[in-house]
């Protein structure tokens, strides 16, 4: 049984905090995506504009925790703006969430996103109630491809061409899922 939250989380694991985005996410988010690996292994369109950031802090965000269609969180590592993380593409009726993440250069190689990832998880597990949460990547993303390992997700399999990029090229997706009854062991 899925229990949605009545307010966004807050959530902690040594300096790092997942929380609801807010104003003073704006400017480190919009500076934050312009690095260009970001569009290239994310949802996030390459042309990111100020008013994207503007929207996501101010609606998007918000209207998806109401809505119950995504949860949308800022992370910070060491009390400073340092990428985001969600679930999404979620089904509540079969208890399934997909996880994403980015996080700024500074941060990447530290341990950041595969702590931040195992805390989400065991929120989404924990408190939410999902069976089985998901994880997409771009396949030439390795780094992101080791979170996931060491953040304790199994590889289930390849979506071939399954990723356009904005030059046309296509490139396979690595399927990954983390289950509930085997999260821990």
């Amino acid at each position: 049984m899925i229990w949605w939250p009545t307010e966004v989380p807050t959530l902690h694991y040594g300096l790092i905090t997942l929380r609801k985005p807010e104003e003073r996410d704006i400017v480190p988010l919009f500076e934050g995506v312009q690095d260009p690996i970001i569009p290239q292994f994310t949802r996030i369109p390459a042309n990111y504009q100020m008013a994207n950031a503007e929207h996501y802090v101010r609606e998007r965000s918000p209207n998806g925790f109401t809505m119950r269609t995504e949860l949308q969180l800022a992370l910070e590592y060491d009390g400073k703006f340092a990428g985001a993380l969600s679930f999404h593409t979620l089904d509540l009726d079969s208890a399934k969430a997909e996880i994403g993440y980015w996080l700024i250069a500074d941060v990447r190689g530290k341990g950041v996103a595969t702590a931040a990832t195992r805390l989400l998880t065991e929120y989404g597990f924990e408190s939410i109630g999902f069976h089985r949460i998901e994880a997409l990547v771009v396949a030439s993303n390795v780094p992101s491809l080791k979170v996931l390992k060491n953040a304790g997700y199994m590889q289930e399999g390849i979506k071939r061409d399954a990723c356009c990029q904005d030059d046309g090229t296509r490139e396979d997706m690595v399927l990954f899922a983390a289950i509930r009854t085997d999260w821990g062991r």
